[in-house]
């Protein structure tokens, strides 16, 4: 094989990133001399992101649609066709022998001028129900890659490879060396289970305000102990409602350094039900709520979450319906000792721990 040249187009969030840098890092270990250059949306985090892993990024002015009335969408054809312009001129240059999709608007022009070229294209499907871009983008590809079975409702069925979702390769089920280790990190006792509630990088509101209530009304009597993650967005907002409190079964941060080991202590998670975090937890084995967020393009995450717990490897509580009912979700499955053991066995029955190899060795065939 010479030198293959390889384009990966898709961004927007954390969740299209780093599935695709693990792709690239897998394409890059089988084949270390193929030539990669990554496309994504200008000002998008992508732009700073793909840099720092070491590969060369190029921003498009590629927008999503506003799903509430917005001025901003009559900018939207205008910069698609900008957009697309773009990606043919970046094609030309770079020649591409495969271009690469990993969802969301910033892959669509892309691909779509890559299909249009003759460039054989493979997309990954992260979601249990397929975004609009890789439904329309997936007449032309030569090969699907998804996480999630039945996705032949979405696309050709001859084309869908099930892969699993790309993660961080040091998520595995914990060791009893890392459960102390985490122990250790975040200064929480063994004896006791430990709750970890998980809202993103930014931080999820309903999350933080059901955990808002536990600090002012459970903690005191909670015989387990909490990782709470609420966000960059809302950190400062916490800090001043923890102001003056003791709660000393309580770790809070708006970052997770080390999450390998807040897995690996965690007896039970309360999460957001995107793609990437699902695949992370499968291949970790751990017991789940999740919360699936409302604010998502057709409501994938529910999706998502109904996928395990269709399988009886997850439960589920509606964000609408969390306020009222999700500490007493948690309350009642955290000691139940038998459920948390049967959910993780479940839930780690659907792990696929080496999706980016696979889905990077699907990449290299098709190169002519």
């Amino acid at each position: 094989m010479n030198k293959p040249r390889i384009i990966i187009s898709g961004g927007g969030t954390g969740g299209h990133i780093f599935p695709a840098l693990s792709i690239a890092n897998s394409i890059k270990e089988i084949c270390p001399e193929a030539e990669i250059l990554f496309v994504g949306a200008e000002g998008k985090m992508e732009m700073e992101r793909v840099p720092a892993a070491g590969y060369k990024i190029i921003g498009l002015p590629v927008a999503g649609l506003q799903r509430k009335l917005s001025l901003q969408n009559l900018a939207l054809p205008a910069k698609v066709a900008t957009s697309v312009r773009k990606a043919g001129e970046i094609i030309r240059d770079f020649k591409p022998d495969v271009a690469v999709g990993v969802g969301g608007y910033a892959s669509a022009p892309l691909l779509w001028s890559a299909s249009h070229k003759g460039i054989p294209c493979l997309i990954q499907e992260q979601n249990s129900y397929a975004g609009l871009t890789n439904k329309i983008l997936a007449k032309r590809a030569a090969c699907i890659c998804t996480a999630y079975e039945g996705m032949e409702r979405f696309f050709p069925a001859d084309r869908i490879i099930l892969t699993g979702n790309p993660i961080r390769k040091e998520i595995a089920p914990a060791t009893e060396e890392q459960r102390a280790e985490g122990y250790r990190f975040y200064g929480l006792d063994p004896k006791k289970k430990t709750l970890f509630v998980v809202g993103g990088s930014l931080g999820c509101g309903t999350l933080n305000r059901v955990m808002r209530d536990w600090v002012e009304n459970r903690a005191a009597k909670a015989d387990y102990q909490v990782i709470w993650q609420c966000g960059k967005f809302y950190k400062n907002g916490i800090d001043a409602f923890m102001e003056g409190r003791t709660v000393p079964n309580l770790v809070y941060t708006d970052f997770i350094q080390r999450m390998d080991l807040a897995y690996a202590v965690a007896d039970l998670l309360v999460s957001r039900a995107g793609a990437g975090t699902i695949s992370e937890l499968c291949v970790a084995g751990k017991a789940t709520i999740f919360v699936p967020s409302p604010n998502v393009a057709e409501d994938h995450q529910t999706h998502n979450a109904m996928a395990l717990v269709g399988k009886d490897a997850a439960l589920m509580v509606r964000d609408a319906e969390a306020d009222a009912k999700l500490l007493d979700t948690v309350e009642g499955l955290i000691g139940d000792d038998a459920r948390l053991a049967g959910l993780e066995k479940n839930i780690l029955k659907l792990g696929k721990k080496d999706a980016s190899e696979v889905i990077a060795k699907e990449v290299l065939k098709l190169v002519k």
